[in-house]
């Protein structure tokens, strides 16, 4: 039996004083399981409900491209700057040290590679494995409008059951292909299909007019898609656009990866995302720091 003496006398219950609540500042979140939200907090900060996550999963389907010949010399660098890692178990077992304080988001589906359908794919991936490896959430395309649209729905409902199992979210990929309109009215459909499917985070493209309505329609965190290298200018701007529309945050791969200076780029992208720099600050961020590694 526990030793009562030395116990204070006098106990202070504060019933004045409401219970504290668990607050935090990630969109739908606040009826999952603990752990659920404890995952997604690894992956958005919960003191500004956002994220600058770094993508290098290309590899699954466009193997060793610019920037990923060498993901432990190009990228391992780069993890501990971004809140989380989006990569595949393969890359991550390899290339990324376990001390690693980022958080994990593990591709979870595959299939063709740039050669054949893209929409092709099935999950790649068993939900205990990314228990295993203590991944934070894991990823699928949806290819709504695609040709295997059904079973992309079908991969991200089985991973989604799986997830709930494991208390591992699930973050929905809209996959747009080439025939496919990336507009408001396009990813408004694709986000919210893919967060009424029971998806805890989607990550889309944006587009200049209407992606304000496109993230107020989905009730889950929106995660900017990077896309294509732009120039680190117009990526920053995009970023910025994007976030102050209401987007948690971004994933970006290439516009980081393939940068003249990825570190210089990566804290810049930071700036925009949890401090609203304004972009115009931003580059200039990004352009003293590239001058610094160059002198240095």
């Amino acid at each position: 039996m526990a030793d009562l003496d030395g116990n204070a006398s006098a106990k202070q219950f504060h019933p004045d004083t409401p219970a504290t609540p668990f607050g935090h500042n990630i969109r739908g979140a606040s009826n999952l399981d603990w752990g659920m939200q404890n995952r997604l907090a690894r992956i958005l900060n919960p003191a500004t409900g956002r994220t600058v996550m770094l993508a290098f999963d290309h590899g699954y389907f466009q193997g060793p491209t610019s920037g990923l010949e060498r993901i432990d010399l190009n990228i391992a660098p780069l993890a501990e700057e971004a809140d989380a890692l989006m990569c595949t178990r393969g890359s991550l077992r390899t290339s990324i040290s376990p001390a690693t304080q980022s958080g994990l988001v593990l591709r979870a589906s595959g299939g063709p590679s740039v050669l054949k359908e893209l929409s092709d794919e099935y999950t790649a991936m068993a939900m205990h494995d990314a228990v295993r490896i203590n991944a934070d959430a894991v990823a699928v395309q949806v290819f709504v409008g695609g040709e295997n649209e059904s079973r992309s729905i079908r991969n991200l409902t089985t991973l989604v059951d799986a997830g709930y199992d494991a208390g591992i979210p699930v973050l929905g990929v809209t996959a747009v292909g080439k025939e496919l309109t990336r507009d408001a009215r396009y990813l408004g459909l694709a986000t919210r299909i893919i967060a009424e499917l029971g998806a805890q985070l989607v990550k889309t493209y944006y587009c200049d007019e209407g992606f304000e309505d496109v993230v107020a329609g989905c009730p889950v965190p929106v995660i900017m898609a990077g896309g294509k290298k732009l120039p680190e200018r117009d990526a920053l701007t995009m970023a910025s656009n994007a976030v102050r529309a209401g987007a948690a945050g971004v994933d970006m791969g290439r516009n980081i990866f393939q940068s003249a200076a990825p570190a210089a780029m990566m804290r810049a992208v930071r700036a925009v995302v949890h401090d609203d720099v304004d972009p115009a600050d931003a580059y200039e961020l990004f352009r003293e720091a590239s001058a610094e590694k160059v002198l240095g």
